[in-house]
């Protein structure tokens, strides 16, 4: 296994360089500037603008940026906001913490209500439960995020008054776990709603599939009790894709709640991410892609390993 994971570590390294290489060059050649906050101040000269441009290095050219940049990382140093002037390291980690609790709270909530849903769907095929659950994920992929946000701000916090409306601790209030439950809610429902259709259908149909295997209809036929067959045997061998969705869906999710933290106020790196690109604060849109990106590296190479403990078949040697 070690093998494994060092070779995959090794494809992994040029994988990412790409990554950096293509957010880097895109965000350069966009429109716009870093010192488009300086040049709508009237009292700033010319030349000032021109002494800060050369002091962030921005009249090199990309390639001497790109390297300066890569050596810095390399060396665990992000840089500093233009806009701020903040660590970038801090920034980001600030809002990935926030970020990282959505989304564990989001993956908790969909597994725990998809996956019982597929697997009785597969059990009740084409019966009134199977019928209610198409219906339930269907609803749940086409929605869009921003409309069920909506929803439950109008019946919860404008009608009902019993969640809050926003942020991630109640404002003049000392921080607590109460209060951090009850503004994640919302959010956290809103964010597993399409994950929770999409799992519903991938643990149904891959149920259907196993239970067509012969060593189940054994099982059966050896007179052990359905729910130790579908527990035991069936619900084990489905989860391969299931983890193979979780292992695509959690790195991407941490950089693709934007709408949810937008909606709810939540201070996440996703809510940073629309500031710093707004703003062209490219040393913290750089440190939130390779965040993302090595959280996509990783998670691909824990799925993988996850194969090898749902099927004892898989090796890696």
């Amino acid at each position: 296994m070690k093998r494994y994971v060092i070779r995959r570590l090794l494809i992994a390294l040029p994988t990412f360089l790409g990554i950096t290489v293509l957010v880097f060059v895109v965000s350069y050649l966009s429109a716009g500037s870093p010192l488009e906050l300086l040049l709508s101040n009237q009292n700033i000269s010319a030349a000032e603008i021109a002494r800060q441009g050369e002091k962030l290095g921005l009249n090199q050219p990309i390639y001497v940026q790109y390297f300066s940049w890569l050596g810095h990382l390399v060396l665990g140093n992000f840089g500093k906001s233009y806009r701020t002037m903040e660590a970038v390291t801090d920034m980001v980690f600030k809002g990935l913490g926030a970020t990282s609790i959505l989304v564990l709270v989001s993956v908790v909530i969909a597994c725990l209500i998809a996956i019982p849903l597929g697997v009785q769907s597969a059990r009740r095929q084409n019966k009134i439960w199977d019928h209610i659950a198409a219906v339930f994920s269907f609803l749940a992929t086409s929605t869009p995020s921003f409309f069920i946000a909506l929803v439950l701000l109008y019946v919860f916090s404008v009608q009902l008054k019993i969640l809050p409306i926003g942020g991630m601790y109640k404002i003049g209030e000392e921080n607590n776990l109460l209060s951090l439950l009850q503004h994640l809610i919302m959010p956290g429902l809103v964010l597993s709603f399409h994950m929770i259709g999409t799992l519903i259908q991938f643990t149904r149909s891959s149920m259907l599939e196993v239970m067509r295997e012969d060593y189940v209809r054994t099982a059966k036929a050896k007179g052990l009790k359905e729910r130790n067959v579908v527990v035991r045997h069936v619900l084990r061998n489905s989860l391969i894709p299931v983890v193979t969705y979780l292992g695509m869906e959690i790195p991407l999710m941490l950089g693709g709640a934007v709408v949810t933290e937008q909606v709810f106020s939540w201070p996440g790196i996703g809510k940073l991410m629309i500031q710093s690109i707004f703003s062209r604060d490219y040393p913290v849109v750089m440190g939130i892609t390779v965040i993302v990106a090595l959280a996509v590296l990783v998670f691909n190479i824990i799925t993988d390993l996850i194969y090898g403990l749902l099927d004892p078949r898989i090796r890696y040697d």
